[in-house]
């Protein structure tokens, strides 16, 4: 029981988490009405090695249909967009806020498979959605990336609880994620994510998505549909990719209507999630 205090008194201070990545700061702030505006984006990612070459390497996958290699940030923002650009930069350039010397056995590759998987599933499940209630690819893709960050924050604050919380998930494959962190630490990857998120002075709807996630349903959650549905049907559909959550739950008729999605797609978009998934490991395995 103590160790859940110290680690809650730890998160409540966040003294030790460092401070959002300076890039990503400008990303989040910058406007992209003017020429100005989406040049200076660009010369952002430029500056930036590992945020140009993830870039790069999304945009040339198969799933966003390139006619022809792109070899340069400037192409891939013709490609995929400049809005849908910022969101990916500032994704990866927020992940990369923590890296440690020592992850131990959270291991920061497993947690960037995993959240591009889920990005890409959920614009997927979102092109079956009805056009004036789907959200901006933008909004899925940071919502998507970010959603697991409070295992990275975990890791960051405390590796030996990260490393007991990990052995356990995989040795209960049986229990949900929330459960076993429940009884283990005290608080959810979830509470610590959106504490992060708060720290950081993200968008209220990525919080909600960090914070409840696992818990789509209940009213605080409301803040960020239907980005909230949309990760959660992701990951119940592709449970375990990179990190180990034991989400896999059927998804009933009703949870399907409430995105506006008929259930009979229920099992094409399966399968389609499934491909994703393919895609996604070898894009992670290349960027």
């Amino acid at each position: 029981m103590n160790s859940q205090i110290d680690l809650k008194m730890d998160l409540a201070g966040l003294d030790s988490l460092p401070a959002m990545p300076t890039i990503a700061q400008k990303l989040l702030s910058l406007a992209l009405d003017s020429d100005e505006g989406e040049a200076q984006l660009l010369k952002l990612i430029e500056q930036d090695p590992l945020i140009s070459a993830k870039i790069i390497g999304l945009s040339n996958s198969s799933l966003f249909g390139a006619s022809r290699k792109v070899n340069s940030v400037h192409d891939a923002a013709m490609l995929l967009g400049l809005t849908r650009v910022k969101s990916i930069a500032l994704g990866i350039a927020t992940l990369s806020a923590m890296r440690t010397p020592s992850e131990g056995l959270f291991k920061i590759n497993e947690l960037w498979l995993h959240s591009l998987t889920i990005a890409l599933a959920m614009r997927t499940l979102s092109k079956a959605m009805p056009a004036r209630t789907r959200p901006l690819d933008d909004q899925i893709f940071l919502s998507g990336l970010l959603h697991d960050i409070g295992y990275m924050a975990l890791s960051y604050l405390d590796t030996a609880a990260s490393d007991a919380l990990h052995t356990r998930l995989y040795a209960q494959p049986e229990r949900a994620a929330q459960e076993i962190e429940q009884e283990l630490l005290g608080i959810t990857h979830g509470e610590i994510g959106a504490q992060l998120g708060r720290h950081w002075d993200l968008p209220e709807e990525i919080i909600a998505v960090m914070r409840y996630h696992h818990t789509p349903d209940i009213e605080e959650a409301a803040a960020g549909q239907p980005l909230v549905s949309l990760v959660n049907f992701a990951e119940r559909l592709l449970p375990d990719v990179g990190v180990a959550e034991h989400t896999r739950l059927e998804i009933s008729a009703e949870e399907w209507l409430s995105l506006g999605i008929n259930p009979d797609r229920a099992e094409d978009l399966a399968a389609a999630l499934t491909e994703v998934a393919e895609q996604a490991k070898q894009m992670a395995g290349a960027v």
